[in-house]
């Protein structure tokens, strides 16, 4: 029975060493170690402790074994049913965790309301608790409470929680407020390639903000003789860039013009919250936002962040992958129009309610009914870009619909280093994908879906194209190490299972 463990358990890091385009020998290298004790414990041929097997997590950024339940989650499907019934989209997963990085600068009572309960939430939740605030979730789960403490204890932050979540870079902008020198472990998240933080620095050392980065660490320090005397450029579109420059703005005593913003939805719903708390912005929805700062942010909030187009996007494309007629309910349809005009393009029949408001009062959401449809190929790329074109995050759902419709579509991921490459994944599953270079892949469709076992992709959106492709597949797939799909999905097999799909979430150890 012990060997049998260490064979399973030596396929699992197997699995998410390829997974992460390592070689043995750079594990080895990362665990100082050698490569023939690295193949040894892949081949189940060595004895290992849960020291070396967490060493060994943290390496791959995978979570091979966890404290506190029976090991990894993996998902076992049985594909080939057809979805009916209907769906509710949930909160924005990038606007939730933008809220509790925003509400740092809330001397006051913060309540969110239908906060998303995923792993990305439960990691900040972590951060947060560790240096002082508290935080409940209350109304039976469904809303969470977040006040702070009078000084914060930047020396006793949960280092493990803030490096497996990209989000904790926005601490940056509230923290730059409340002292005059802090220390931040390194910003982590998806597998995405290298993400430089040099666009952050460039918006926040306008505010007097100076960063050196040692030993997994950003030491910051504060110079408050510094302020921004003109507007500041941003030098990318990038959503967390603006919610930085929003959130140091936000407490800066005078106005801020930010210019080359982000107006993508969870950037609104941040404007939205810091209006609540009595900062006023001008522009939101536009590329030029104006900042009326208030030095100091007192007030008890409630707050409802609006719902997540992205999921919205996985839900239509599972509806579309698997040939099914499916009501999407609460869809942000201001945030999917070009991706609705182009699937329209290429044949979706489809019809939506009219406009109703979300709980923010500001949002515009629809019901949206997706029936199957017989697609073509469209005649141009699929790209991304900034907001209001193509949502960068619902790209990889354009992977499995065109591998469904007729002919051939090229995606042009070029915002990331090698999302694309997670995509062509779906070839084990039957599909027909040409890696082109690290941003391009050739889609040829119609694919005859084949069930498989494998390793989830290191990254959110390819994991859960990965996961819709397996219900189209005839029979039993197994996918291996979802952790990376609850970080920003809510129950989503679950869900899934509620409109027909059967999804078994099962441990190995």
């Amino acid at each position: 029975m012990a060997d049998d463990y260490l064979v399973r358990i030596g396929k699992l890091i197997r699995d998410a060493r390829q997974h992460r385009g390592w070689t043995q020998t750079q594990l080895a290298e990362a665990l100082a170690t050698s490569q023939s004790a690295v193949n040894r414990i892949e081949r189940g041929n060595q004895n290992i402790s849960l020291e070396m097997i967490a060493r060994i997590g943290e390496a791959l950024d995978s979570e091979i074994v966890s404290l506190g339940y029976a090991g990894p989650m993996h998902l076992r499907v049985v594909g080939g049913r057809r979805l009916s019934g209907s769906i509710d989209v949930k909160t924005s997963k990038n606007a939730c965790v933008a809220l509790l990085c925003g509400s740092l600068l809330n001397k006051g009572r913060t309540v969110l309301r239908r906060v998303a309960r995923i792993e990305e939430v439960f990691r900040l939740l972590e951060v947060l608790n560790s240096i002082g605030v508290r935080t409940r979730w209350i109304n039976d789960g469904v809303d969470l409470e977040i006040v702070p403490p009078a000084e914060l204890d930047m020396e006793a932050i949960d280092a493990e929680a803030a490096i497996r979540t990209r989000s904790i870079i926005m601490f940056l902008g509230p923290l730059l407020h409340r002292m005059d020198t802090f220390r931040l472990p390194y910003a982590g998240g998806c597998d995405l390639g290298t993400r430089t933080i040099e666009p952050h620095m460039i918006a926040l050392r306008r505010f007097g903000l100076d960063i050196a980065a040692t030993e997994g660490l950003y030491h910051a320090q504060v110079d408050r003789s510094v302020s921004p005397g003109r507007p500041i450029v941003l030098t990318e579109r990038g959503d967390t860039v603006t919610e930085n420059a929003l959130l140091a703005a936000a407490r800066h005593d005078g106005t801020t013009v930010i210019r080359n913003a982000s107006s993508n939805y969870m950037v609104q719903d941040l404007c939205f919250f810091l209006e609540a708390l009595g900062v006023r912005v001008d522009g939101i929805g536009t590329t030029t936002l104006t900042v009326h700062g208030v030095p100091s942010i007192d007030v008890d909030v409630d707050y409802s962040p609006s719902e997540d187009p992205v999921e919205a996007m996985s839900l239509i494309a599972a509806a579309v992958v698997t040939e099914s007629e499916l009501t999407i309910r609460r869809v942000p349809i201001e945030f999917l129009e070009i991706e609705l005009a182009v699937l329209e393009e290429m044949g979706l029949d489809h019809d939506r309610t009219a406009e109703y408001s979300a709980d923010n009062g500001r949002t515009r959401l629809v019901d949206l009914t997706v029936r199957p449809s017989k697609l073509e190929a469209p005649i141009d790329k699929i790209h991304p870009m900034p907001f209001p074109g193509l949502n960068i995050d619902n790209v990889p759902f354009f992977a499995a619909i065109a591998a469904v419709a007729q002919g051939k579509t090229l995606i042009h991921d070029w915002v990331y280093d090698n999302r694309a490459i997670y995509l062509t994944d779906l070839n084990r599953l039957g599909g027909r994908l040409q890696l082109l270079d690290p941003h391009r892949v050739l889609v040829d469709g119609p694919t005859r879906w084949r069930a498989a076992e494998m390793m989830c992709p290191p990254a959110l959106r390819p994991a859960v194209v990965v996961l819709l492709a397996m219900m189209a597949a005839e029979g039993t797939s197994v996918l291996r190490n979802v952790y990376v799909i609850n970080r920003g999905y809510e129950d989503l097999a679950e869900r899934l299972n509620s409109v027909g799909a059967q999804i078994e979430i099962f441990r190995d150890i």
